[in-house]
């Protein structure tokens, strides 16, 4: 792999003397702290270019450093060990006093234990609240120069001069020599710029240390045995050996005057620069940042420290230690690879070779084995040998007979209920929408269900005895729609129940084709959709007319939806490269017999899947995938022309920034502009009793990888009456306070046009396809007066910010709107004569003339959303 060179260098600072400077950032990446030779410590903020904050009641010659969220703890070559506040950023206390020079401190994981390393001969633990608790270790016996808690805090790691490396056990109650790790590194003195630092990697089975011959050694914690190694990258000694937050890149320094970015994969060098005198190397826990300390004192912060086309490397989970044989990979025919909340990872069968004799006759060799091998003396060694089936255990550990089994089955999409959650315990969730929810309980011998609404004025909640034992339902403000299973010899049911009639007999039921059920079905204010097991798209009136029975083209179908006269299927197309079919839908006009889309594709990313489809309040088709994504289709009434727009990228809220919190959200519908959807917490995918409250949460098509910061928190909050989740009083209290910057108004105003573009584009394909009202022509008028509007915003902060060189972007801007009276234009000539873009303003007159004079109508017909 060829290596990458930084393309812009950072810029030296120069923080304290000449001499030993190390630096650290807390654990939250929110300051980066230094010490040096001089009696100042100084605490740089991260995103902050300015001057840093400097601590100067410190000792001089400060030699270690090891960092926490509230503080941090400096070690000097007085003895000194002080403890130093990062809430006042001054001096707090003196923790230890050694009789010889500190050489490291490392804080324990739980952040309750200091270790200190020095000349001495032993290793002192300091407790950090209570510094009369001590514990010295000494049996190693020799000065010690590193010193590095593995991060369970279960161990702790002694480089020594004698270049023997010990590792003490911390789980009983005296810390317990357990291993003496020799031959590894070589004899140093602690006062050499070369390290031989033990740095454990993030998942904790092994650790890298620096070698003699200038190579990094991997060695396994499981038998300190020597596993992989970084080799041929320094040519000199090294003096700093980091790992990435995940594990999956090695940052290392030497005395070559090279700095080299390894991946943990294949040992391989993908960055190579170059900084003379680098002692200390520290990452950034959480972005695509490092910073650096040299023996000049200087200091080097570091963005874009991983190339471009590397950067994706820091994104990934957790990556594993780099083993010669991992131990985790190694899993027997007996054994299953980890679960994920419960449900097997999908993976893509085994292919046979192409020369393959099985390949070659089809498949057809095994069918012929006779059983030559025969159990005539009642061993047993024969004992399920050849055979054809699978025995009733190899669905315990996943296994079949075959390998080639799975191969010519292509991995369907499984169908589901949208709204509904699969059992627990004895209760599930029929139905869950924002007209209410309907559930319904496990009795043994019956069930029963219960229809609650929102709203009690206009919907009365009951509850009634289920013999059928219902487990679909579907909810409008007309109307209940259960079904259940075929059992036996009953056929299944489907089951409708209205809430108003002007008859006596208000609700009826249908009985399916014997061995037929129901895969899913929906409900609108004017027919009954129902999809099954027989491949068949049943449709039916409100009061049970069978209106058209049909065999889609795309199945086994998944689900369906509806609204008013369109109703929507998705069923498993052809099979793709990975293994999965892909997915296919269809929209279709009841009444008008009339096909919007017919077999079209639906829009996931590799191994996504469909988790949720409905209509908006608007009656715009929406999707919900297992990525967190929302998506709506535009167009979808003009046949060939639909395209899947994303609203909501949920992963990318402002409110899972911090990386404090893991939680999903389980989609219940689209209205008012907005997402309303149950928060799930604690890795559960699907809500439970009691009731969750709904969330809701305004669209953010996204634009890029950060959070956009808004004015205004966007909080979730249920939209009938009650708080939406306890989790926003963790968030930050100054962020309401913090003003806006121009890139984040821009972003913000770039959000509103793309937005309001949207549903412009979408209540035009509804007026062109109905009968529109006055006031629905208003609506659209009033919409394109406020993309003009925002694109005067727009042009503005362009004309503020910028000089005359941003000029054709603020011109592009312009030439976006849509009004050809000649108001907008004029108003955008004012703009950019207040802010002094004479020639901004010159090109804008010039484009407001062709406009009136019809030569600009010709950019209407590139517009996208007219």
């Amino acid at each position: 792999m060829a290596a990458t060179s930084i393309v812009s260098r950072p810029r030296p600072r120069p923080a304290h003397t000449q001499g030993t400077t190390r630096c650290a950032y807390t654990p939250d990446g929110t300051k980066l702290v230094t010490v040096g030779s001089n009696n100042t410590i100084r605490l740089y903020k991260t995103g902050f270019d300015g001057e840093p904050t400097n601590i100067d009641d410190c000792q001089e010659q400060n030699l270690a450093l090891a960092t926490s969220n509230d503080f941090f703890i400096a070690g000097a070559e007085d003895g000194t060990v002080s403890y130093y506040s990062l809430e006042q950023n001054m001096f707090d206390k003196f923790l230890l006093r050694t009789a010889l020079p500190v050489r490291d401190v490392a804080v324990s994981p739980d952040n309750k234990w200091c270790a200190v390393a020095s000349d001495e001969l032993t290793v002192k633990l300091v407790s950090i609240a209570d510094n009369t608790k001590l514990l010295t270790l000494k049996e190693h016996g020799k000065p010690t120069k590193h010193l590095s808690f593995d991060p369970k805090g279960s161990m702790l790691a002694l480089s020594c001069t004698d270049g023997v490396i010990y590792v003490y056990s911390l789980t009983a109650e005296h810390p317990e020599l357990i291993r003496k790790v020799d031959g590894v590194i070589g004899r140093i003195e602690t006062e050499s710029e070369a390290s031989c630092r033990a740095a454990w990697h993030p998942d904790g089975r092994a650790f890298a240390v620096p070698t003699p011959t200038r190579d990094i050694q991997v060695v396994s914690k499981n038998d300190w045995e020597k596993q992989r190694v970084f080799s041929h990258g320094h040519d000199g000694d090294i003096t700093s050996v980091a790992w990435s937050p995940n594990g999956a890149l090695l940052a290392s320094a030497g005395k070559d005057k090279k700095l080299l970015i390894w991946q943990t994969k294949d040992q391989a060098v993908i960055a190579r620069y170059e900084y003379p005198n680098v002692i200390d190397i520290a990452w950034h826990p959480t972005k695509n940042l490092a910073s650096f300390t040299t023996s000049d004192g200087e200091v080097f912060i570091c963005d874009e420290f991983v190339p471009e086309q590397f950067v994706s490397l820091l994104s990934l989970p957790k990556q594993s230690a780099p083993f010669i044989h991992d131990p985790l990979a190694e899993i027997g025919p007996n054994g299953r690879r980890p679960e994920t909340n419960g449900t097997s990872l999908p993976s893509r069968p085994r292919r046979g070779s192409l020369d393959s004799l099985d390949d070659l006759l089809d498949g057809n060799l095994e069918d012929d084995d006779d059983g030559f091998v025969v159990d005539d003396d009642g061993a047993g060694y024969t004992l399920n040998a050849a055979r054809k089936r699978a025995a009733d255990d190899d669905d315990v550990f996943d296994q079949r007979p075959s390998k080639r089994g799975n191969f010519v089955q292509p991995q369907l999409h499984p169908s589901f209920q949208p709204g509904s959650t699969p059992w627990r315990g004895n209760r599930k969730y029929l139905c869950l929408n924002l007209i209410g929810f309907v559930w319904t309980v496990d009795q043994d011998s019956h069930n029963t269900v219960t229809v609650e609404f929102y709203d009690h004025e206009y919907h009365r909640d009951f509850h009634f005895t289920d013999t059928f034992l219902y487990d679909k339902a579907c909810l409008t403000e007309r109307g209940t729609l259960f079904s259940c299973p075929p059992k036996d010899d009953a056929p299944a049911v489907v089951f409708y129940r209205p809430h108003e009639t002007w008859t006596q007999r208000t609700d009826w039921r249908i009985e399916l084709p014997k061995g037929e059920a129901v895969l899913a079905m929906s409900l609108s204010d004017t027919f009954i959709t129902v999809t099954t097991t027989g491949n068949y798209v049943r449709i039916y009136t409100l009061f049970g007319i069978p209106y058209r029975v049909y065999r889609p083209k795309s199945t086994p179908i998944v689900t369906c939806a509806s609204w008013r006269d369109y109703f929507l299927t998705m069923g498993n197309g052809p099979v793709g490269a990975d293994g999965m079919c892909r997915l296919l839908y269809t929209i279709e006009n009841i009444k008008r017999d009339e096909v919007c889309q017919n077999e079209d594709t639906v829009a996931l990313p590799e191994g996504a899947t469909v988790k949720s489809v409905f209509f908006s309040d608007n009656g715009d088709p929406c999707i919900y995938d297992s990525t967190g994504t929302l998506l709506t289709l535009l167009h979808w009434r003009q046949p060939s022309r639909a395209t899947w727009i994303p609203l909501l990228d949920t992963k990318l809220l402002p409110r899972l920034a911090s990386g404090r919190k893991r939680e999903t959200y389980f989609p219940i519908a689209v209205a008012d502009n907005k997402f309303h959807c149950i928060i799930l917490k604690g890795g559960d995918q699907y809500p439970y009793f009691p009731r969750p409250l709904l969330s809701e949460f305004d669209f953010s098509i996204p634009l890029t990888s950060a959070p956009a910061k808004k004015p205004r928190k966007n909080k979730p909050t249920n939209p009938h009456g009650g708080n939406g989740s306890d989790e926003e009083m963790l968030s930050s209290p100054d962020s309401d306070t913090e003003e806006p910057t121009p890139q984040s108004e821009s972003l913000a105003l770039t959000q509103t046009y793309l937005q309001k573009s949207l549903l412009a584009s979408q209540l035009a394909d509804l007026l062109s396809a109905t009968r529109p009202t006055a006031s629905q022509r208003a609506l659209l008028a009033r919409l394109e007066v406020d993309i003009d509007k925002t694109l005067l915003q727009m042009l503005a902060i362009e004309c503020r910010e910028g000089g005359e060189e941003r000029g054709m972007r603020a011109l592009e801007i312009v030439q976006l709107m849509r009004d050809r009276s000649g108001r907008m234009v004029e108003a955008a000539g004012k703009i950019a004569g207040r802010y002094g873009r004479a020639l901004l303003g010159e090109k804008i007159r010039e484009w407001g003339e062709e406009v009136a004079g019809g030569a600009g109508d010709g950019c209407e017909e590139g517009d996208e959303f007219d």
